[in-house]
């Protein structure tokens, strides 16, 4: 495990765009936010760069990823958003590279499949946190969201418990292991390949949005046939906002699904995690070591940082 250094203040942030292209306005607005906690901002040369869906070519987009990481002055790099993407250059990324300057690496969605390469390739822990143009750069941002940013800033560890939102036991136990995962769909389209998730004793957490209960259940029996659920110790499941079309119906089609392939395996499982698409985010830090305790109703988490 490589543990990246801490933020302090007067450092500067790289800002990258390695999926899709962001708002120009909520991304000067998050780098607001962050001039306003004390950094200084630095923007890679195509982040604000439109290509129909992408935020550039294949090969400038990881031109700024590379960058970013090269760039002694960056000590953190932040996505503006994720959308899809990230996983077009992923074969082309310079893994020992990044090995030899390993650095804070933030973002969430399409970006977990960056999360899920880094951290296999090279051991370094990475944030699943929300983003500059598609979360903090919008008004009105939960607090919570905010402070989680500054799991940066000093080493300490994570609880979630039920004063930061209701959770639900699908299983119960408790377990520890590497927490990893992310976006669920993002996982399953790692099947196959060199960056297949690896779950082996780990704890996965999963997340997701828009997607109706019989896509989450295609996806997660995709997950099953690949002995993917069986190796895990223990399931955190986030948030998996729906589309307006939402209603009880749904909502109970989508709890069947998550019970019949997470609950009552003999490995805990708790869904009701503030932690995806949603606001307030829960960020967390992924490759590092977790305890989830059903019988508690927490998680915690090692730091991210030293």
């Amino acid at each position: 495990m490589i543990i990246p250094e801490r933020l302090n203040e007067g450092d500067t942030i790289g800002v990258i765009s390695p999926a899709s292209p962001p708002n120009l306005q909520h991304l000067s607005h998050g780098a607001e936010w962050l001039n306003q906690l004390g950094f200084r901002v630095k923007s890679g040369n195509h982040t604000d760069y439109a290509s129909g869906y992408l935020a550039g070519s294949d090969e400038e987009r990881l031109e700024d990823f590379h960058q970013m990481f090269a760039d002694d002055e960056v000590k953190a790099i932040v996505c503006s958003r994720g959308g899809y993407g990230s996983a077009r250059f992923v074969d082309q990324i310079d893994f020992d590279f990044i090995r030899r300057h390993p650095k804070i690496f933030w973002g969430y969605s399409d970006i977990t499949y960056l999360h899920t390469a880094i951290r296999q390739k090279t051991g370094l822990v990475t944030f699943h946190g929300p983003m500059l143009a598609s979360d903090f750069g919008l008004p009105d941002v939960p607090i919570l969201s905010k402070q989680l940013f500054s799991q940066l800033f000093q080493p300490t560890p994570l609880r979630y418990d039920e004063h930061v939102s209701k959770l639900n036991v699908l299983s119960g136990g408790s377990a520890e292991g590497t927490l990893v995962g992310g976006n669920l769909s993002l996982l399953v389209s790692s099947l196959g390949t060199p960056f297949e998730i690896d779950t082996k004793n780990k704890l996965l957490l999963i997340e997701d949005i828009g997607e109706q209960p019989y896509r989450v259940d295609n996806m997660l029996n995709q997950l099953r046939l690949a002995g993917k659920l069986k190796q895990a110790s223990g399931f955190v499941i986030g948030d998996f906002r729906l589309d307006d079309s939402q209603n009880e119906e749904t909502a109970r089609l989508f709890d069947e699904v998550l019970r019949t392939y997470l609950g009552d395996k003999n490995k805990p499982a708790m869904s009701g995690f503030l932690i995806g698409h949603c606001q307030p985010h829960f960020a967390v830090p992924l490759g590092t070591e977790a305890l989830l305790d059903t019988e508690r109703k927490q998680l915690w988490i090692q730091p991210g940082i030293r």
